[in-house]
C-alpha cells in the first residue's frame, strides 16, 4: 500500500499523535539542556521583589512559564516537564486535524496533522528540550480552533463565547512564550475578513472581537495581578518580558561575529530539509488560488505566518527551536493545499511525505548517533564531575551562560545571569562580575566555558585580572574548559567523564 494510501486511512491522525508522542519519548532520558536547566534553577530559586520579577536570577521569560517549570519540578523534573511536551506534539496533531475539518474536509486535515507529528519529532529540529514554543503550540491550535467555531456558530452567544475561549488560549500561550501572537492574529484577522466578506455583521463583529479582546485579557490580567501580589512592580514585570527583548536586540546587533550569520544559514537549511521553505513556499505561490477559495481563512492563515515569520526573524538567535511556533500555520498550510486538488495538492503530497522521510531518517541517525555515544554531553560531565568533588556551602559561577553544567553541578550561583545574552546586556562591561569575583560572595568554582575576549567586551581585561587574583587553574573540563578554585580553598582534582 502506497503511503499516500495509509495517511487518507481514518487511522492516520490517531496514529500520528501516538508517534509523536513516542518518538519524543527517547528524548526523555537525555541530560537536561541549556534554557531548561536555566529555568529549573530560577523556579527553585524564585524569589520576587520589587526590582525583579524572579529574585536571584534574571530570565526573560514570562511568570507563568516558570510557574509551568516549577510545578514539573515538584513532579519529577525535567522528566515531568518533557512528558508535557511530548504531549503538547501529540495534542498539536490532534488539533490541526480538527482544524483541517473545519475549513477544508477531513482527508485534507489529515495531510496537515501528519506534517504536524513530522515536525515536531524532527532532530533537525529539536526533539528533546521542551521549550515555551513546543510547550504553547496547543494553545495556539486551539485558539485557531476555536476561533473558526466562533464565526461557524449558530447563536450569537456561542459565537461570543468561543471568541472568547480563543481569546484566552491565545493569550496564554503568550505566557510560554512572549512572542506567540499567531493564535491571537489568526483569530483576529478570521473575524474581520468574516465580516468584510460575509456572513458576519458589524454587531457580531463587534461582539466577537469584544469577547476575544476580553479572553485575552483574563491570563494578561492574572499576571499583572500576581505581580502585584508578590511585590513585584509592574514596570519591571514588563521590562522583564519585553522591555529587556529590545536591549538585547541591539546587542545581538552589535555583534561582529560569525555565529548570528551561521544560525541563519543553518536554520535555513533544517528548514529546506524538514520542508518547511516547500510548504511556506507552496502556500505562497498558490495564494490566489486560496484568496479565491476562502478570502477569510487564506488572509488569516497568512497573516498568521507572516506574524510567526516575523517573530522568528526578530528573535535574533536564530536557534533551531524558533520554528516550532510556524508548526500550527505550516499545518493550515498544508491542508489548504491539499483542498485546491489537482496539481497543488498532489506536490503537498509529496512535500508532506518528504518532511515524513527527513524526520524518520533524521531520528534513525540521530537515535544511532545516542547509541554509539557520539552525541556528548560534556557540559554535563563538567558539572557532575565538579559536583563530585565539591563540599557543602561551594557555589559555581559559569562565564559564557551554561546553565546546563550549572545544574548538573548541584551548586548555586551568586551571579544573576545564567545565560550569555543577559550578561551581555545587562552586565556589559563584567563589572558585577569582576565585583563578584573580588568580593566576600566570591564563588567557589569558576569555570569559562568560552574565552574570555568572546563578544570583544571591554572588561575582559579586568576579569582575566580577577580570575588572576583570586583564583587557581584547578581542572579542565571535556572542551579544554578552564575550571578554577578560589585560592585558599582545597578540594580534590575534578576528573570529568568524557
Amino acid at each position: 500500500m502506497r503511503w499516500g494510501a495509509v495517511i487518507d486511512t481514518r487511522w492516520a491522525v490517531p496514529f500520528a499523535a501516538a508517534l509523536a508522542f513516542l518518538l519524543r519519548l527517547p528524548g526523555v532520558t537525555r541530560p537536561v539542556r541549556p534554557d531548561e536547566a536555566g529555568w529549573f534553577l530560577v523556579a527553585r530559586s524564585w524569589n520576587p521583589a520589587p526590582d525583579s520579577v524572579y529574585g536571584d536570577h534574571f530570565v526573560d521569560r514570562p511568570p507563568s512559564l516558570i510557574g509551568l517549570v516549577d510545578l514539573a519540578d515538584r513532579l519529577g523534573g525535567p522528566v515531568t516537564l518533557r512528558l508535557v511536551g511530548a504531549l503538547a506534539a501529540a495534542t498539536m496533531v490532534l488539533l490541526a486535524a480538527r482544524i483541517g475539518r473545519l475549513v477544508a474536509d477531513e482527508a485534507a486535515g489529515r495531510w496537515g496533522a501528519v506534517v504536524v507529528a513530522a515536525l515536531t519529532t524532527s532532530p533537525l529540529i529539536d526533539p528533546v528540550a521542551a521549550k515555551g514554543e513546543l510547550l504553547a503550540l496547543p494553545l495556539v491550535g486551539l485558539a485557531m480552533w476555536w476561533a473558526l467555531v466562533a464565526i461557524r456558530a449558530g447563536t450569537p452567544a456561542r459565537a461570543a463565547g468561543f471568541a472568547f475561549a480563543a481569546g484566552l488560549a491565545g493569550a496564554g500561550a503568550l505566557g510560554l512564550k512572549q512572542s506567540l501572537v499567531g493564535g491571537l492574529v489568526f483569530a483576529g484577522v478570521l473575524f474581520l475578513g468574516s465580516w468584510k466578506w460575509g456572513p458576519t455583521g458589524w454587531r457580531r463583529l463587534a461582539a466577537l472581537v469584544a469577547s476575544l479582546a476580553a479572553g485575552a485579557a483574563v491570563p494578561l490580567l492574572a499576571t499583572a495581578a500576581w505581580a502585584l501580589a508578590a511585590g513585584v512592580h509592574l514596570s519591571e514585570l514588563w521590562y522583564t518580558v519585553y522591555g529587556f527583548r529590545a536591549e538585547a536586540a541591539s546587542v545581538l546587533a552589535d555583534d561582529t561575529s560569525d555565529r548570528p550569520a551561521e544560525r541563519i544559514a543553518l536554520l535555513l537549511l533544517i528548514a529546506l530539509g524538514a520542508g518547511v521553505v516547500a510548504i511556506v513556499g507552496g502556500f505562497v505561490v498558490h495564494f490566489r488560488q486560496h484568496w479565491l477559495a476562502g478570502r477569510t481563512v487564506a488572509g488569516a492563515t497568512g497573516a498568521m505566518l507572516i506574524a510567526e515569520i516575523a517573530g522568528l526573524v526578530a528573535g535574533g538567535s536564530y536557534w533551531r527551536d524558533y520554528l516550532f511556533p510556524l508548526v500550527p500555520p505550516l499545518a493550515l498550510c498544508v491542508t489548504l493545499l491539499v483542498a485546491l486538488g489537482g496539481r497543488p495538492a498532489r506536490r503537498m503530497r509529496f512535500v508532506a511525505l518528504l518532511s515524513l522521510v527527513s524526520a524518520a531518517v533524521s531520528l534513525a541517525v540521530w537515535f544511532v548517533l545516542e547509541i554509539a555515544g557520539v552525541i556528548g554531553y560534556t557540559e554535563v560531565a563538567a558539572g557532575e564531575a565538579i559536583d563530585e568533588v565539591a563540599e557543602p556551602g561551594d557555589s559555581l559561577v559559569v562565564f559564557g551562560g551554561r546553565a546546563d553544567v550549572q545544574y548538573a553541578s548541584g551548586l548555586p550561583s551568586p551571579y544573576p545571569h545564567l545565560w550569555s545574552l543577559p550578561m551581555r546586556t545587562l552586565d556589559p562591561e563584567y563589572a558585577d562580575l569582576v565585583a563578584l569575583l573580588d568580593g566576600p560572595r566570591a564563588p567557589t568554582w569558576f569555570v569559562t566555558w568560552i574565552a574570555l575576549t568572546s563578544w570583544e567586551a571591554p572588561g575582559a581585561g579586568d576579569l582575566r585580572a580577577a580570575i588572576d587574583d583570586n583564583y587557581v587553574r584547578h581542572g579542565t573540563g571535556c572542551d579544554d574548559n578552564a575550571v578554577y578554585l578560589l585560592k585558599g580553598v582545597e578540594r580534590p582534582p575534578i576528573t570529568p567523564d568524557c
